[in-house]
């Protein structure tokens, strides 16, 4: 007996990224997904028109709602903005390390999608780009509220996100938490008054 989902193109993707964060994108058929997610060739061709353009939706959904958590973290004003950002680091920190498999998708898939498709390339570059953003404005509310040292908002938003992607591809290439940790260290130092 299949199970029935109200929303069969948000099943499908759901079901890819587990699969895909585990796996990588290039050596998981769709056959392997659609299995997964109980649904057949057809529908998959219903929603997308070929395994790339799935792979763009499956990264402009994760990316959505990456984003969608980030900004309701950081939208919480009962803490300082260096407080909440201490927040995210942890949350990364806790969740790349007690997972063997990758769950940030930027990680997993930015090496491997950049050459072979410009335009999951371009999505993964338009949803970092966000990311850092959001955190290039929280640091300068930081820097407003004073919980955050005087530094250039844009530059260290970037620096840090480099730094913890860095992180998470040693640790996952380690298989320990050591290199995120040294990426929290570094990252309290930074932001602390």
């Amino acid at each position: 007996m299949k199970t029935r989902h109200d929303n069969t193109r948000q099943h499908i993707l759901e079901t890819g990224q587990r699969i895909i964060a585990g796996k990588g994108f290039a050596s998981v058929g769709l056959t392997e997904i659609l299995s997964s997610a109980g649904v057949p060739k057809g529908s998959f061709y219903h929603y997308f028109e070929s395994k790339e353009q799935y792979g763009q939706a499956l990264l402009e959904d994760y990316f959505a709602r990456y984003l969608a958590d980030l900004d309701a973290l950081f939208a919480a004003e009962a803490l300082s903005a260096q407080e909440r950002l201490a927040c995210y680091w942890q949350r990364w920190l806790d969740k790349q390390a007690a997972c063997a498999e990758q769950q940030c998708l930027v990680v997993k898939l930015g090496a491997e999608v950049a050459d072979l498709s410009d335009a999951m390339r371009e999505t993964l570059r338009e949803g970092t780009s966000q990311i850092v953003d959001r955190l290039a404005r929280l640091i300068a509310a930081g820097i407003a509220d004073g919980s955050i040292p005087p530094l250039a908002a844009r530059d260290t938003a970037q620096t840090l996100y480099q730094l913890w992607l860095g992180a998470s591809l040693l640790g996952k290439l380690n298989r320990n938490a050591e290199a995120l940790e040294n990426a929290m260290q570094f990252t309290r130092q930074l932001l602390s008054r």
